[in-house]
């Protein structure tokens, strides 16, 4: 779980991915790879999920590929077997956060207020993810639901860009951001993988300055 943690905090942003059809999972790994973002979330929002999972994997076993929207312990088990390294979903799921930890399967529940981050404080969770980021208020409700679990951290999704990535990233407590922005489902469908790989570089070069100027 630590070594998962801490790649995630090295990349600093997730790609948050929608895979309609698996044949698609192979190039998008090797284009995020190639733009220097060797993460992704793959959505358990289509039927193909679970393969296409796999096949990332298969194609790039440096790519760190996670499942999203994990909605039941079931999904759990189908990511574990596709070859998942960690397991996000979009609300705090007792059923699902305990059959995480029960395998050892990292998790990273959904929360959007103090209730539920005591809810995955309860479980051993030290990290959540902060969601629908945007939709809720942004930073600034981060920052105030935040500042009472001092040894919360946090990965906010939903309605982040590049251009909003630096505000967010720029506090401490969060570990990484997710988005859909380096690869969204139109290109993918599309086949537009050199698109996918030039804003994935992109987004690293914006994380880069960021560093830069601290």
């Amino acid at each position: 779980m630590t070594d998962v943690l801490s790649r995630l905090h090295q990349i600093r942003v997730v790609p948050v991915i929608v895979i309609d059809d698996p044949d698609h999972a192979a190039p998008l790994a090797v284009a995020l790879a190639e733009g220097g973002l060797p993460c992704a979330e793959v959505t358990f929002r289509t039927a193909g999920a679970a393969e296409s999972l796999r096949r990332m994997v298969d194609a790039r076993p440096d790519v760190l590929v996670g499942a999203g929207t994990v909605l039941t312990p079931q999904q759990v088990d189908e990511a574990r077997a596709a070859g998942a390294a960690f397991v996000v979903s979009p609300g705090f799921n007792p059923a699902v956060v305990d059959h995480c930890l029960s395998h050892d399967m990292p998790v990273y529940p959904g929360v959007c207020t103090p209730t539920e981050i005591e809810m995955a404080f309860g479980r051993g969770l030290r990290v959540v993810k902060f969601f629908p980021a945007e939709p809720m208020g942004g930073l600034p409700l981060l920052k105030a639901i935040a500042a009472p679990y001092g040894e919360m951290r946090f990965m906010p999704t939903g309605g982040i860009t590049r251009e909003s990535l630096g505000s967010y990233l720029g506090f401490d407590r969060v570990v990484a951001c997710g988005g859909s922005w380096m690869a969204p489902p139109a290109w993918i469908r599309a086949r537009q993988f050199d698109a996918v790989r030039e804003e994935a570089a992109r987004t690293v070069a914006a994380v880069r300055a960021l560093g830069a100027g601290a």
